[in-house]
């Protein structure tokens, strides 16, 4: 598939318009037709409905998107350590990231990666929100949702899993459900719905639904040091929770599993202080799968 085909879909796609598109590409209107033409005969279907008022996706084109943004993400990452070893990166670069990935993994990895390059300065913003890259709220954004539409640079992180944990002083204390039937006896801390900026955060419903009674505060960090605290039942990041020795993970068959979604702005895919931390969090992730989905035997069970 040819990239200079691909990019002209992605642009077209993303601005619904072919002159907007050769526009943002340098290229004239009839290069752009010429090349999305191309395209369509080397896949023997029509990507866009063309109209006089601008350019819609087929089915075939709405099929076509993800994939073409992820050779486009490869691309990016490969031109990225291209230039890194041709200079440093320089400047700021502000992410954006979940609470509770942003305090209990990314803290460390940004803070080490920044120490490395004496002109790059990292500014992490883990806050329980979204960020918006078209208003400039993040050079880098990671979501829990996989975004439906907008002008993004889209890559999947990694999957991550979440399970039931409790404080053995709060199961010393109330004892140890030995399946879902018995969490009815039973307190929860889980977040506020007001507060719950990703569909992915649903599974609060979970044990709203089923406890005696429930103790509510925002953000995965908070939630985690009230369960540690003894205040009762929490659905917790297996990353963060399996390595603490004061917490139990209960009723393993209960799990949850969802994913990291790293973003940034087209307009700065030629950024080098950009690419550099966008290809160190795809790495970075990737070396620690087996952490963000643990194997069931380094999950620990049971009341001991």
């Amino acid at each position: 598939m040819n990239w200079d085909h691909l990019q002209v879909f992605l642009a077209v796609a993303r601005h619904s318009q072919m002159l907007e598109a050769g526009r943002r590409l340098g290229l004239n209107h009839a290069t752009v037709a010429r090349r999305l033409d191309a395209l369509e005969a080397a896949l023997g279907t029509p990507l866009f409905h063309r109209r006089p008022n601008g350019s819609a996706l087929t089915e075939a084109g709405e099929q076509l998107v993800p994939v073409a943004e992820r050779i486009e993400a490869e691309v990016l990452a490969v031109a990225a350590r291209m230039r890194a070893q041709e200079a440093e990166p320089s400047g700021t670069v502000r992410i954006g990231a979940p609470d509770g990935l942003g305090t209990l993994f990314l803290a460390r990895e940004l803070g080490l990666f920044a120490s490395r390059y004496a002109n790059l300065v990292i500014e992490l913003v883990p806050l329980p929100r979204s960020f918006s890259l078209s208003r400039r709220e993040a050079d880098l954004a990671i979501g829990l949702d996989r975004p439906a539409h907008g002008r993004l640079i889209l890559s999947k992180l990694s999957d991550y899993s979440l399970g039931l944990y409790a404080a053995k002083a709060y199961l010393d204390r109330a004892g140890m459900p030995e399946s879902v039937a018995d969490l009815g006896s039973h307190a929860a801390v889980i977040g506020v719905d007001d507060y719950a900026y990703a569909s992915a955060l649903d599974y609060t419903a979970f044990l709203q639904d089923r406890v005696a009674r429930v103790f509510r505060c925002v953000g995965a960090v908070a939630q985690l040091e009230a369960v540690r605290a003894g205040a009762g039942l929490g659905i917790l990041h297996d990353f963060a929770a399996a390595a603490l020795p004061d917490l139990v993970r209960i009723l393993p068959e209960t799990a949850f599993r969802r994913s990291y979604w790293l973003m940034s702005h087209p307009d700065d895919h030629g950024s080098r202080r950009i690419a550099a931390c966008r290809d160190f969090l795809a790495r970075r992730f990737r070396e620690e799968r087996d952490r963000f989905l643990p194997p069931p035997a380094a999950l620990r069970g049971g009341a001991g």
